[in-house]
């Protein structure tokens, strides 16, 4: 983990921490990757991203826990050694290559950015054999749609195959397969 940097901010008291960590993301690209609690209400929040994110993010989260609590110290570490990854990473929390990924920009939080990459790589969906004029021009509408509307569209139908993340997860084909299916049934 030589390209990042650990930041590190302890508080005294969950409401801090918690205004801290919320602060930090919001500040900076970071990744919240863990926090440690100790017995006289004390915790830390361990953030990684690049140096200097990572800088502003920890001096952002100090002045908010600062407002609302005790802050007890923070710190930053510009290059952890590979060796100390345990310490860092909760057992299993995420791992260093989900880390690398949502920092390098593919994570699950910018699902719009994943959309968009979706409509411009894939094929367009070629149109089902057998359907009646009203369901070739759904499968017209569906078809015109980004991915983000489809998903939008498939929460509001009701008799849906697939359900909460299922829907976060499929691609259009498989959105504009089930929405044929529920209006068929």
């Amino acid at each position: 983990m030589p390209e990042y940097a650990l930041g590190l901010v302890e508080t005294r008291g969950l409401i801090a921490a918690i205004e801290a960590a919320d602060a930090m993301v919001k500040a900076a690209n970071v990744v919240l990757v863990g926090k440690e609690r100790t017995d006289p209400a004390m915790i830390t929040i361990k953030i990684v991203g690049e140096t200097a994110a990572v800088r502003s993010a920890v001096d952002a989260g100090a002045a908010a826990a600062q407002r609302v609590g005790t802050l007890v110290s923070t710190h930053v570490i510009p290059r952890p050694a590979e060796g100390i990854e345990d310490l860092i990473f909760a057992r299993g929390a995420r791992s260093l290559a989900d880390v690398e990924a949502e920092l390098l920009g593919h994570d699950e939080r910018s699902e719009d950015s994943d959309e968009e990459a979706e409509d411009d790589g894939g094929p367009e969906p070629s149109e089902p054999e057998g359907l009646n004029a009203e369901d070739q021009a759904y499968f017209r509408k569906l078809a015109a749609m980004s991915v983000h509307e489809l998903r939008r569209h498939a929460r509001g139908i009701s008799g849906l195959p697939i359900h909460g993340r299922e829907i976060s997860r499929a691609n259009k084909q498989e959105l504009m397969e089930a929405l044929l299916k529920a209006r068929n049934n």
